[in-house]
């Protein structure tokens, strides 16, 4: 199953910070409940990383009002014998 990385914005002030981790925290959903949160290093970001079926379901996971700031980001490994291969077939 596909693996992504969830990031939901949301505006940079103490108010706003709060205002985010306690809609994610009120949701009781376990994807939310265990975001990782940039707010205190000066970065007003949640993440979640979850393997789920497309993008459109991982952005599902982010609280309604934040959907449309969110970015989804396709996660994927490599290992070396998949960087000499795409060494001696670029796309």
């Amino acid at each position: 199953m596909p693996k992504y990385l969830i990031e939901g914005p949301h505006p940079a002030t103490k108010a706003e910070c709060l205002r985010a981790i306690e809609i994610f925290l009120r949701t009781g959903s376990h994807f939310l409940t265990h975001a990782d949160w940039g707010c205190a290093d000066g970065e007003p970001k949640a993440w979640i990383v979850r393997e789920v079926e497309s993008k459109e379901a991982a952005r599902t996971i982010v609280p309604p009002e934040y959907r449309k700031d969110a970015r989804i980001v396709g996660l994927n490994t490599f290992t070396m014998q998949a960087v000499e291969m795409m060494k001696h077939h670029p796309a």
